[in-house]
């Protein structure tokens, strides 16, 4: 890929000149002046519908953006990312989640495929296996119970994943460890039976240290609750380090390996969904990689004009480069995807959080967004005040599903009824004249709308984007999540930073292990005053 800075290019230079023209464009005017506005700003690929025309853009805006990507250069950049170029230079690696979900081994990461398919086989046979009971617990029974033992993206992504298709779970009950923090690790096991019990492990290097310590103390817990004996047969590993697996206690042919071209963070899609692959069956799971793939053909073949994650990703870099704002709502009107924007979180805020572009020198201008969400309807009793009526400018996602899993037509239509109304109501607003003339016909006094009128009013033009999709199901999940993914490359490649790698996590890990080895000897002094106090109180503490 090219390194370009944006802000160098004459694209940037003309969206500059531009924005200052329509940074105080109304949407209330917008509609009312263009009657195929919604139609022109709608994008559609199969069962998803994405509405932009509730966003602060005009058609001119969003061509003018496409000169940006392509000025930057985003079709080769698209070319590289899928024809397993080492996009990932500062790791040299390829950045290849893509060829966990194809079955094409003819391309030119024919043999990233075909090792990806081997292992997906090994995979789906164990999970076959194993819930069909002819992989059994060391005394005989069948496994009921599955605990994940991960972090980060051994973690996110495969919880996100189980819980948004409770609908399709199986017999099979599911628990995430991922925090070192003890009381984490005994509030799980208190709830399971060591004896029915398979325990996933989840680390590339099998020796990330919050991993590695949940997973010895409960191999502990489990040798005093079973035996020793009985620990190959209930621990498994999802690990590149075999010899370390295989030290811990794992039978090498219980070990499920791990590929250094797909980033922890997009990995889910391979053996570190064995979990979910448990939890779902090996059928939903091939449905949720199906739909991540219909995603990528979609983002590969499809021009910039009509490009989902082409047009999320540079709305994006329009709001933050231009508008100056710092954050994103994402806002699913589903309680199945209550763990989307904890999951969107690591996706694009590890991605995107960087401060120094692909050659190595500061940026001087703003990357990464903060990212964040939760379901509605809870949402509007939470923070909906702040995006109505507080000072800042947040653009949001509104994500729904037309059909519902289950037949509660009263719960559905309500819930679809505040969707529609929420984004509705941020893009209008209520002026002054509105709000008197509603407080009149409440038979307030002049004295008291003079006094309630000007809390009442909503500026609106607040910009949203709705994604609608048909119904929640593995292959429109991952389509879902393969779109998110896809927008995250397209906001680096334009930012000309490196999105697949994360040296930011690496500094406190180290410094972690220092401290540690203070708290090991009661040590305190080769910190900062303030630091060494708070270790100081710990000690007086804990001692």
């Amino acid at each position: 890929m090219k390194n370009i800075n944006p802000t160098s290019t004459d694209a940037w230079n003309v969206l500059t000149e531009h924005f200052k023209d329509v940074k105080n464009l109304n949407l209330r005017e917008a509609f009312s002046q263009n009657s195929n506005r919604a139609e022109e700003l709608t994008l559609t690929e199969g069962d998803f519908l994405v509405d932009l025309s509730k966003n602060l853009i005009t058609k001119e805006t969003q061509q003018k953006l496409i000169d940006l990507a392509k000025e930057c250069e985003l079709d080769a950049a698209i070319h590289s990312y899928f024809n397993g170029e080492k996009i990932n230079a500062t790791e040299n690696r390829a950045v290849l989640h893509t060829a966990l979900r194809t079955q094409d081994t003819s391309s030119k990461v024919g043999e990233k495929v075909t090792a990806a398919l081997a292992s997906k086989e090994k995979m789906f046979a164990f999970v076959d296996a194993v819930n069909d009971g002819k992989i059994t617990a060391a005394n005989g029974q069948k496994f009921d119970t599955i605990v994940n033992i991960g972090i980060g993206g051994s973690d996110l992504g495969p919880v996100m994943i189980y819980e948004a298709l409770q609908a399709y779970k199986n017999e099979m009950t599911l628990h995430f460890v991922s925090n070192v923090e003890g009381d984490h690790v005994e509030e799980v096991i208190k709830k399971i039976n060591p004896e029915t019990t398979l325990f996933v492990i989840v680390s590339k290097s099998f020796g990330t240290q919050e991993t590695l310590t949940n997973s010895t103390t409960i191999r502990n817990w489990f040798s005093k609750k079973v035996n020793d004996h009985a620990i190959a047969q209930h621990f498994i590993a999802v690990s590149s380090n075999v010899q370390r697996a295989v030290d811990f206690g794992i039978d090498q042919e219980n070990i499920f390996p791990m590929f250094d071209w797909v980033g922890g963070r997009f990995s889910l899609w391979s053996t570190v969904g064995m979990s979910v692959a448990l939890g779902i069956g090996t059928q939903n799971f091939q449905d949720l990689l199906e739909g991540a793939h219909e995603m990528d053909e979609h983002f590969k073949n499809t021009t910039f004009e009509k490009n989902i994650p082409v047009q999320l990703g540079l709305l994006t870099i329009w709001y933050n480069n231009f508008y100056k704002a710092q954050s994103e709502a994402v806002i699913p009107y589903t309680q199945y995807l209550h763990r989307l924007p904890a999951y969107l979180q690591q996706a694009i805020m590890e991605s995107n959080g960087k401060s120094v572009d692909r050659n190595g020198n500061p940026v001087n201008y703003e990357t990464g967004n903060i990212v964040w969400g939760e379901p509605g309807t809870n949402s509007q009793h939470a923070f909906f005040q702040l995006i109505h009526q507080g000072t800042k400018l947040i653009p949001a996602h509104f994500i729904a599903f037309a059909k519902a899993k289950y037949h509660h037509p009263d719960h559905h239509n309500k819930l679809m009824a505040n969707f529609f109304a929420q984004t509705e109501a941020l893009m209008n607003g209520k002026n002054q004249d509105e709000v008197i003339k509603d407080l009149q016909s409440s038979g307030k006094s002049e004295e008291e709308i003079n006094k309630l009128a000007p809390f009442k009013v909503f500026t609106g033009n607040k910009p949203t984007t709705t994604i609608l999709i048909d119904e929640l199901t593995p292959r429109s999940l991952g389509k879902l999540v393969a779109m998110y993914e896809h927008k995250i490359f397209v906001e680096g490649v334009i930012w000309n930073i490196y999105s697949y790698d994360q040296w930011g996590v690496e500094l406190g890990k180290i410094l972690a292990d220092r401290i540690l080895n203070d708290i090991e000897n009661s040590e305190s002094d080769a910190h900062d005053a303030s630091t060494t106090q708070l270790l100081q109180k710990f000690y007086s503490i804990n001692n």
